[in-house]
């Protein structure tokens, strides 16, 4: 159960099959008229993420072996497994980066590997690390980024996101003027999430989200995933911390040996 502005809503976003075509919610839910917009997603809304069938081999080594995956819009998703079941791999084939031995995909309606700039502009990606320009102030480096995303805005979702309200929101206001290379690990792993943010995406890869985080931040970081997926953001996100996933994702997958051994919620896990 999830607490939204200040009344319960009773559903099971988990409960949508990843092996029909079509979305089908099998939950009961208990909701008033406010939480009715949550059934925008509709029983015949098209998925945001598709994956039929994927392999992955590298040499002699294969990594995925026929992976299926239905992602639903506004849906928390959480990939757990252990090094090298898979995950970074099978993430990298949905941003676009890594073409799959076999199989097919769509992300967002395209297919990622050759969808264009307009399709990446909706597309949010917070690494596990990166390379990051040290010398750059915090306000200058998420400035440039943003400058990418403005020609893709629209009246109903302006874009990019603005800057004062995006690190007021991941914690960093009072470092825009600071040099990237003083700040904190955590704050680095902030500026991270801010660049993936930047551009007020309809879907959002995170690998390891709250790595370096102090508890409190880790709090605040699971409240904003919550509050993306509530404005219908679609959130996938890699993680070793099954606690912090049966905290916040709808769905639990875990990866191992190329392949889901589990696609349930955690109250399902749990049983």
């Amino acid at each position: 159960m999830r607490k939204l502005s200040g009344w319960a809503l009773y559903v099971r976003r988990d409960q949508w099959s990843a092996d029909a075509a079509t979305a089908k919610c099998h939950a009961c839910t208990t909701f008033d008229s406010r939480s009715a917009t949550f059934f925008s997603m509709s029983v015949d809304s098209v998925p945001v993420i598709k994956a039929r069938d994927i392999t992955m081999s590298f040499d002699e080594h294969q990594v995925l072996r026929g992976v299926d995956l239905t992602v639903q819009r506004g849906e928390i998703v959480a990939l757990l497994g252990p090094n090298g079941a898979g995950k970074t791999t099978f993430l990298e084939i949905l941003e676009g980066f890594r073409r799959p031995t076999s199989g097919q995909v769509t992300v967002l309606g395209a297919t990622p590997l050759t969808a264009g700039e307009d399709w990446r502009s909706r597309v949010g990606v917070v690494l596990q690390s990166w390379r990051d320009h040290s010398l750059w102030r915090v306000g200058e480096l998420i400035s440039h980024a943003g400058e990418f995303y403005r020609p893709y805005g629209s009246p109903d979702r302006p874009r990019p996101w603005p800057i004062d309200d995006l690190l007021a929101r991941v914690g960093l206001r009072d470092k825009v003027s600071q040099k990237i290379s003083s700040l904190s690990g955590g704050e680095r792993r902030r500026l991270d999430l801010a660049i993936g943010l930047i551009g007020r995406p309809d879907l959002l890869f995170l690998a390891e989200p709250t790595n370096g985080l102090d508890p409190q931040a880790r709090s605040e970081l699971h409240d904003l995933i919550v509050e993306l997926a509530d404005d219908e953001v679609t959130v996938l996100m890699a993680t070793h911390d099954l606690g912090e996933a049966e905290k916040i994702a709808d769905r639990l997958l875990i990866l191992t040996g190329g392949r889901f051994v589990a696609d349930e919620s955690p109250d399902q896990l749990r049983r």
